[in-house]
């Protein structure tokens, strides 16, 4: 069990979908206790396989004190009103821009033993469901941005110290829920 540290934009493995986990083997269980640890850190509200440097779809989560995780999730469904929420992500540190985001969202999945896993929410949970299934079809939350916004959140990313196109890892332990650095 270990915090691993956290991928920055750039990175491909956050631009590469991420594969289906077949085998629930020691490999997975691992990794399964490494996402628990590294959401586990102060404001983290989930953490994709990708984000570690892992290719497999699976996330952790911690939301108002509840912790878990998800493999082979699918976002099942959205419904709601679709609201421009402040959104921020550990792999592009620094950077918050309003995303649209569905108020509701429903994720399934399986944990550990095969067993059906289903999560559904709002408000914070629902942004982290959708947040989260998104790195795992190899999309940052700054593909979802409108254009114009898109583009000035690409001018700040080239600007930032972390920012290095096709680098490994750095790390990011001070960051908050989706990527806030704490003060």
């Amino acid at each position: 069990m270990t915090v691993r540290p956290i991928r920055f934009y750039g990175d491909p493995v956050l631009r590469t979908p991420a594969e289906q986990i077949t085998v629930v083997d020691d490999r997975i269980r691992s990794l399964v206790a490494d996402l628990l640890d590294t959401t586990a850190l102060d404001g983290r509200a989930g953490v994709a396989a990708p984000q570690i440097g892992v290719g497999l779809a699976a996330f952790s989560y911690n939301i108002d004190g509840q912790t878990g995780y998800v493999l082979n999730p699918v976002l099942e469904s959205t419904w709601g009103d679709v609201e421009e929420i402040d959104e921020g992500c550990l792999s592009v540190p620094g950077l918050w821009n309003k995303t649209p985001r569905y108020e509701h969202a429903r994720v399934t999945g399986i944990d550990l033993d095969g067993e059906p896993v289903v999560l559904e929410g709002s408000g914070l949970m629902a942004q982290m469901l959708q947040h989260e299934t998104d790195h795992l079809k190899g999309v940052v939350y700054i593909d979802t941005l409108a254009p114009e916004h898109r583009k000035e959140a690409m001018r700040e990313i080239r600007g930032s110290e972390w920012f290095a196109p096709a680098t490994a890892s750095a790390g990011s332990a001070k960051a908050s829920a989706f990527g806030r650095t704490s003060r």
